[in-house]
């Protein structure tokens, strides 16, 4: 069983950045490949980034060349950097761990709140 505890969401004005953090319980935490989700108001949950265990790094097309994924295996965190936020940015976001090779996401923070004004 693996916990995840998301921190540093906020409001944000339009253009600024904002660190997201996570972190997981557990001494497995290297194996795990690491993901961030975002639900807006109204709309399903969307995949954001994700960090595998050996570090290869995706990101959904709104946020390429924005956010940053990194992960810190000595302290069990996974972080997303956020840069020129938008109002689209607004969201809830969550943390999410899988075992390496599984395909589904088995563990989920409890999310923290990003609102972007304009």
């Amino acid at each position: 069983q693996v916990q995840l505890v998301e921190s540093g969401g906020g409001l944000v004005q339009a253009g600024d950045s904002l660190a997201l953090s996570c972190a997981a319980s557990g001494r497995t935490f290297g194996t795990y490949d690491m993901g961030w989700f975002r639900q807006a108001p109204g709309k399903e949950r969307e995949f954001v980034a994700t960090i595998t265990w050996n570090r290869n790094t995706d990101y959904a097309r709104s946020v390429k060349g924005r956010f940053t994924i990194s992960r810190d295996n000595a302290k069990n965190t996974v972080y997303l950097q956020m840069n020129n936020l938008k109002p689209e940015d607004t969201a809830v976001y969550y943390c999410t761990a899988r075992r390496a090779g599984q395909t589904g996401y088995e563990y989920w923070g409890q999310g923290t709140q990003v609102t972007v004004s304009s």
